[in-house]
This record gives structure tokens, sequence and C-alpha cells, in this order.
């Protein structure tokens, strides 16, 4: 349960002690045993979805998309490649290294008389040029909806590299799907189309095109921290589709502007915002309903979480493996890991102390316990052969439960 830096080094500290299988089989399990990963998304959202109350049903649900990339030093590692990264910080904003887009899944739970969206990373899949990333993600997408079938809404959140018609137009297969987006200020945008007049002619499809700093009246009073301004509009993103766009401002007149697109309505959506546990959202009154949509955006902040706990505590980067297959393959297992302390503090009474708790204290606690199932199982197990003392035995075996149910 301790992150390991490596198979040989999960191997020599912990596999060893319960196994008699050889190092040279977990390498090649990784490599090239017939395991189709992909359905571990489908299991996690199964999982994930039962811990949400039947009070809580009617809430939305997030699918937040994106993408990381990881640094590697050597050249050996199939599909390795030089990538552009935007956020590097260290003089140059190219690496060598492989890049994974993922899926996470936010569902609404319970905590301490307050909703919060306890977020669940469900799978990666490593970028080989062959595919563009956003078809990738639209595949990722496809896999899990079939889970999602009886939720009543689920919105895709993502930022502006994904707001585009490959991934968006996705919306269209599923009744139940919306997409909450990011997207260029400089974004084509249009008016609606104005009212037949009657005349000869082919009417229009769209009005006149807006601008983000001209076309939006801004409100006076600051909606959370951003002037907002909201208006339907037609956009070459989402073709003949009319959706929201939101644009924020730092200032009433001037200041940096972004801007945001919405394919869900506020009245199509149930949000209870008294009992949400952050603002804007608790805040939310009559005036402010129309920007729930905009609000809901800011669940996407909790993929980059992810991205930070399992590089820095959970060595997603420090992969040895060579063959693409395996590395996903590794990459997934360590996901799997970090989903399931996620998941057992609510799919388990036992663990309820631990909700409160990051995810990296949980794990350590739940690994020095099974640390010490196994140092008093394998003790047992070697005195039984050169020991013949039953009162002996009996009271090791007695220690090794009363172990196992103090966490």
């Amino acid at each position: 349960m301790e992150s390991a830096d490596s198979i040989r080094s999960l191997y020599r500290h912990f596999l060893s002690g319960i196994t008699g299988k050889s190092l040279n089989a977990f390498y090649y399990a990784c490599s090239y045993a017939k395991v189709d990963y992909s359905r571990f998304m489908n299991v996690t959202v199964s999982l994930a979805l039962k811990l949400v109350p039947d009070q809580l049903r009617s809430q939305p649900v997030f699918l937040c998309i994106d993408d990381t990339m990881i640094s590697k030093s050597g050249t050996k590692f199939e599909d390795v490649s030089n990538l552009f990264d935007h956020a590097a910080h260290h003089g140059s904003n190219y690496l060598n290294g492989h890049c994974f887009v993922s899926l996470m899944l936010c569902v609404p739970v319970w905590l301490n008389r307050k909703i919060v969206y306890q977020s669940v990373p469900l799978g990666y899949r490593m970028w080989q040029k062959t595919e563009s990333k956003l078809d990738l993600a639209a595949s990722m997408v496809r896999q899990v909806m079939p889970e999602l079938s009886s939720e009543k809404n689920v919105v895709i959140l993502c930022d502006s590299w994904y707001a585009k018609k490959n991934l968006v137009r996705i919306v269209d297969e599923y009744s139940n799907l919306d997409v909450v987006c990011n997207a260029r200020c400089d974004s084509v945008m249009y008016d609606l189309p104005p009212e037949p007049t009657g005349k000869r002619g082919r009417p229009a499809k769209h009005g006149r095109r807006l601008s983000v700093k001209d076309d939006f009246d801004l409100s006076g009073q600051k909606v959370g921290d951003y002037h907002t301004g909201v208006r339907r509009v037609l956009t070459n993103i989402f073709g003949e589709r009319e959706v929201l766009a939101y644009v924020t401002s730092t200032g009433k007149t001037d200041g940096s502007r972004r801007l945001f697109f919405s394919t869900v309505y506020p009245w199509q959506l149930q949000v209870f915002c008294a009992w949400q546990e952050k603002a804007p959202m608790n805040q939310t009154g009559s005036s402010w309903m129309k920007y729930i949509p905009l609000f809901l955006y800011a669940f996407r902040w909790n993929i980059e979480v992810s991205y930070y706990e399992q590089k820095t505590f959970w060595s997603l980067c420090h992969y040895m493996v060579r063959r693409r297959k395996g590395i996903e393959m590794l990459v997934n297992l360590v996901n799997m890991a970090y989903c399931a302390m996620k998941l057992l503090p609510y799919m388990d009474e036992m663990f309820s102390g631990y909700r409160t708790k990051s995810v990296q204290e949980f794990r350590f606690a739940l690994s020095e316990q099974i640390r010490k199932q196994i140092f008093f199982a394998t003790f047992v197990r070697n005195i039984e052969n050169s020991i013949k003392s039953n009162i002996f035995i009996k009271a090791l075996k007695q220690l090794v439960r009363r172990q196992g149910i103090h966490l």
C-alpha cells in the first residue's frame, strides 16, 4: 500500500513476503498479461455511484477531462517524445516524456451535514500522436457513459484546450450529457438568428458576430470573485445548438476577461445550493441562479489536485517499464490503489474516521496494519513447522485476530 519507486522496490519490500512468484512474473504481467484495463474505469464508476445517498440522486455528477505529462530521462521507453509543457518551470517549455489523458468522476456525498463532491480518477491513456487527445478523451467518455445512463445530469468539465468539436459534440450522443468548458476569448460567437421577416430568400442562420469585450453586460457587483455577464449564443464549436456564454472579468470596465460555454441551462439542474460546502455555490440566491452552470466549473480543479497527489506521494512518475502497454498497466494500477483509498472510508463504516483526512494518511494507517498482518501470519506459518506447542500457536493466532480489528 505504500508508494514504491519501481516494481523491483515493491517486490523487494512487499510482494516477496506474500507470494512465491519471481520478480520477472510481475514484469511479464504488466507488459504481456491479457487484461482489458479499460474495464477498470467502468468498475470504478459503479463503485463510486454506490456512494451517492438517495437524497442526492438528483444532483449532477461531473466528468473532468485533462492531460498530464511525465518527464523521463531515458530514450528507451516506447512512444517517448519531446512534448510542449505550458506549465514547465525549469527554463524550457519542452520535456522528454509521455503525455497521459485522464478522466475523473465527481459524485456528491454527505460530510458533516454538507454536500461535498468526492473525486475519483477513473483511468489514464497514453497519447501516441497517431490519435488526437480530443478523440482519446471522447473514447474514454463513451467507455463510461453506459454506467452513467441512469443519472439525471452528467456534466463534462474541461479547459480551453479541449473545447473543440471532436470532444464537445459528444453531448449530442447522450440525452443526459452536457459540457461546461473554458474557451479561448477569440472564439467565434454569434447572436441568435433574427425573427423571419417574410421576405424572399433563406432566413439568416445566426445574428451578428459578438465580442467578449463589447457585447456582454457585466454584473455591477462581483459574482464570487468576478464581474460576470451571460447571454445565449451560437458558436462554430457547437454548431446549431444554442449555448450559454459566460464572460468573467476582474474589473467592471477593465481587467482580463475569460470566456466559458455551457450546454446546460440553470433550470435543467437541481442543485441544493444551501447545503454545498464551498462558496460561491452555498451563497447562491435567486439573483445568482443564472450563474450556477459557471459555478460548476470550479469542480474541475479536483483533477489537478489528484495529479499532484499521485505524482508526489504515489510514485506515478517513477515507472521503469519500457513497453507502452506495461506503462499504461502500471499507471492504472497505481490509480486503482489511489481510488481504493478514496472510496473505502465511504464504503465501510469502520474507516469513516478517515473521510476528513488526506488519502495519504489513510494509506499509511492501512499499510501499517497490513504489514503487521503479514508479519504475524508469516511468523505463525513458519513456527508451525518447528514448534509443536499448541498453546503457543493458539496465543499467536489470537494476537493476529486482535491486530486485524484495530485500525
